[in-house]
């Protein structure tokens, strides 16, 4: 990654995926988004390790927008994963869903997502959504110090 700030979007619907993107764009978030279609390879970009191996530990996403029926490893599943880690753990995590379950919601919460919103069908509502997302996430949060003397935990799976 370079040194502005991106968003990792992990979502393996091909359709919602565009639909984010272009509403990012509509609403000038011109930020880098780096997209990962399943859970497992989630929680490898963000732990730096199988494919990602060469990946710096430390260069984290501003914020993950995560979807929660993934392939592979299902997004609560990537949430109690990265939340082990001593890094990832400060990591911000939308969870970005059509899921109307409530256990889904205490779920999320539950295994520290910083947010948890409901995708609007609308595409004008979508659109209003992600430009509040984009405005919080990326101007108006205070991001966590990556300490760099922090060591990652080798057994965290």
């Amino acid at each position: 990654m370079n040194d502005k700030a991106y968003i990792l979007l992990v979502e393996d619907n091909p359709d919602d995926e565009a639909l984010t993107i272009r509403a990012l764009k509509k609403n000038n978030i011109s930020n880098e988004v780096v997209v990962i279609r399943d859970g497992a390879d989630a929680v490898d970009f963000i732990l730096a390790r199988g494919n990602y191996a060469h990946r710096d530990p430390l260069d984290l996403p501003v914020v993950v927008l995560l979807d929660l029926k993934l392939p592979k490893i299902e997004g609560l599943e990537v949430l109690r994963q990265i939340r082990r880690d001593p890094v990832a753990k400060l990591l911000p995590v939308v969870i970005l869903t059509s899921s109307k379950e409530e256990q889904d919601l205490i779920g999320g919460y539950s295994n520290g997502a910083n947010s948890y919103i409901r995708k609007p069908v609308d595409f004008t509502q979508f659109t209003e959504v992600l430009g509040h997302i984009g405005l919080y996430w990326l101007l108006l949060n205070e991001k966590p110090p990556i300490l760099r003397g922090t060591k990652r935990k080798q057994d965290t799976l």
